[in-house]
């Protein structure tokens, strides 16, 4: 179960009866939010509405010969307020923004960049903002370039600014027959990928707030190759790099063979696209774990071609090269 810590702190704050006169608030008194709030009031006489659960964390301290002295209200640093009123800083709606004044949480997945929540933009995030309307909750999604500022932060919030630093890239994918050559019905395609950091893992990063850290891990899982044909080679590693030597035989970890040429298609080849699956650990110093998947992809295409005949004119006339299409 998530747990959070909330330092509380107060300076010079007394806890006024509700039996107390309105004339004595130098502040006109918002309505009362429906709950257990009780007024809370500073040596201005500023007043506003503070949840009697934070209002009743009191210290008492008593000499002998003395009255107990007044007791001493501990308020958040910042309390997050709903215009006058006090509202609770985290729900399952997730946590609330003063500036906002709703309560935000990051979408998952994120729409498109397309989108017109962006604003333009292709960093930050996008957020949900939501907040309640009489019985109604009302939702809209905000553009947000970093850490939202609300009170309390989640732990996955700090997860999503860890991957942020990560700078997770596309795989860098290789293959033989490579850019430029023609491979032939039938014959191994060797597919692979080079393994940086960022293209592969492991990577770690590490994000915290006071009071709050998170550890992320991440390592690619697998590599999904769309061949174009309408086939799909799933290969848990990264594949093995090719060389002259191999000769034709098959990659022993991640190939493919095609069963017809790529004439009939755009340009004479098939699109090759390979998907990098990403699996994402973290953890956090209040003891939350979770997982989030990830994919990175990049594209590439293959020309494949048959032997062609070459035709021999039984007289002795020159040799001509059947056409093959391309």
């Amino acid at each position: 179960m998530l747990r959070r810590v909330i330092t509380l702190a107060l300076t010079n704050l007394a806890l006024i009866s509700a039996g107390l006169a309105v004339h004595a608030w130098a502040n006109p008194m918002p309505p009362k939010p429906d709950g257990d709030y009780v007024p809370v009031c500073d040596a201005y006489h500023y007043c506003t509405w503070v949840l009697r659960s934070v209002a009743e964390d009191t210290e008492t301290t008593t000499k002998p010969g003395e009255k107990p002295a007044k007791s001493t209200i501990r308020t958040p640093e910042t309390v997050c307020m709903d215009g006058g009123a006090a509202r609770s800083c985290t729900s399952h709606l997730g946590n609330w923004s003063n500036s906002h004044q709703c309560y935000l949480g990051r979408l998952d997945p994120q729409p498109p960049k397309s989108d017109p929540s962006w604003e333009g933009h292709t960093d930050g995030a996008i957020w949900t903002c939501v907040r309640e309307q009489g019985i109604r909750f009302v939702t809209r999604w905000i553009w947000l370039p970093g850490r939202p500022d609300t009170v309390v932060v989640d732990p996955v919030t700090l997860v999503y600014e860890a991957i942020g630093e990560m700078r997770l890239a596309p795989p860098l994918i290789k293959t033989a027959p490579g850019p430029g050559q023609i491979g032939l019905v039938n014959m191994p395609v060797w597919l692979w990928v080079t393994k940086t950091e960022n293209t592969w893992g492991p990577i770690v990063r590490s994000a915290s707030v006071p009071g709050l850290a998170v550890t992320v891990t991440a390592q690619v899982k697998a590599i999904n190759w769309s061949m174009g044909d309408g086939k799909t080679v799933r290969c848990e590693g990264p594949g093995t790099p090719y060389d002259q030597s191999m000769g034709v035989k098959a990659s022993p970890t991640c190939g493919h063979r095609y069963i017809k040429t790529s004439r009939k298609l755009p340009n004479c080849k098939y699109p090759v696209t390979a998907v990098a699956q990403w699996d994402i650990t973290w953890q956090s110093t209040l003891g939350d774990t979770g997982q989030i998947a990830m994919t990175q992809q990049a594209a590439t295409q293959l020309r494949i071609g048959e032997a062609v005949p070459v035709l021999v004119d039984p007289d002795g006339g020159e040799a001509t090269v059947a056409d093959s299409g391309c």
